[in-house]
């Protein structure tokens, strides 16, 4: 008799379907070769799903990063490869895998260096972001539609326009006591830059869109560098400093305020991406003077934000 079965195969006690069933926290190297150009070497961790039918007891979890070893595998053979290609190709083999799935998605977050220089010493250093990429599947009968998942995490630096504002009221009314007239008052406020706190700022965007659209990373982390107060550096000097802290406390930023910059900037940069576009923008910010952080938050498809902004 053979005493071998796959118990996952049998039907639950409680039969009931399930959205998602996987594994999270799958850490694995991802090698992206580009071409005439040296390789991009990514730490990256997977989050991979399939749905479960209510017949089903289980799914065979063992065949996800045995799926995912595969697929990276052969992207290490080939010339170039994108972080949402190789999720897409994960997809499709989930399908193969887990043959009663009518669902499955595939996510990867992964640390990206880049090279920056400091804005006044011209200092070079290596700051980190973190770079997402994803897919997710849809079996239709024999058919399969893919959308694809781009995102990307940056840090940067935002002032306190709140608190700029009541120091800037209490210097007004210090100077009016001490006998400055209007004119001189308002010299001096064209010349000095008020204090306030700041918060090292936690900026994210993901898109998601159906395949056949190019959606350049670096873009994605430029226009969350350039939504708030100002952006930080490994390797600053004293001028640097300066000009770091002068252009931050120049172009204060509620969280708030970072969030519709983005969105701004999206609709402005990625007019070839469909309305259907699927967009998740976000803001933390890690205050200073506060034991809370602030945060703020928009989620919209990318004909939502354009038809906003058009009313403005």
């Amino acid at each position: 008799m053979n005493w071998r079965c796959d118990v996952q195969n049998f039907e639950p006690d409680v039969k009931i379907s399930l959205t998602r069933v996987g594994v999270t926290n799958l850490k694995k190297l991802v090698r992206l070769r580009r071409t005439n150009k040296r390789p991009i070497i990514l730490l990256s961790t997977f989050e991979v799903f399939v749905n479960l039918p209510s017949s089903q007891k289980g799914i065979h979890m063992s065949r996800n990063p045995e799926v995912i070893e595969g697929i990276i595998d052969e992207a290490l053979e080939m010339e170039s490869y994108e972080m949402e290609t190789i999720c897409e190709e994960i997809v499709k083999r989930l399908f193969e895998k887990h043959e009663y799935a009518t669902e499955a998605e595939v996510f990867m977050v992964s640390d990206f260096m880049t090279k920056e220089k400091s804005p006044i010493s011209g200092k070079y250093s290596q700051e980190i972001h973190k770079i997402m990429g994803g897919a997710k599947g849809v079996k239709k009968d024999d058919n399969i539609e893919l959308t694809k998942i781009v995102g990307a995490e940056v840090v940067g630096i935002t002032a306190c326009p709140c608190a700029q504002n009541l120091i800037k009221e209490m210097c007004i009314k210090n100077l009016k006591e001490k006998g400055f007239s209007d004119e001189d008052i308002d010299k001096i406020l064209d010349s000095v830059i008020f204090a306030t706190h700041n918060q090292r700022g936690i900026g994210r965007i993901i898109l998601e869109v159906p395949t056949g659209y190019d959606i350049e990373i670096m873009d994605i982390i430029d226009i969350i560098k350039k939504s708030m107060s100002a952006e930080i550096y490994g390797i600053l000097k004293r001028a640097d400093e300066a000009y770091v802290v002068e252009k931050s406390h120049k172009k204060p930023m509620f969280v708030e305020d970072c969030v519709r910059e983005m969105a701004k900037r999206l609709v402005e940069k990625f007019k070839h991406l469909p309305d259907e576009t699927k967009v998740l923008i976000r803001q933390v910010n890690m205050e200073s003077i506060h034991r809370h952080d602030a945060f703020a938050e928009k989620v919209a498809t990318l004909g939502e934000l354009r038809r906003e902004l058009d009313n403005i």
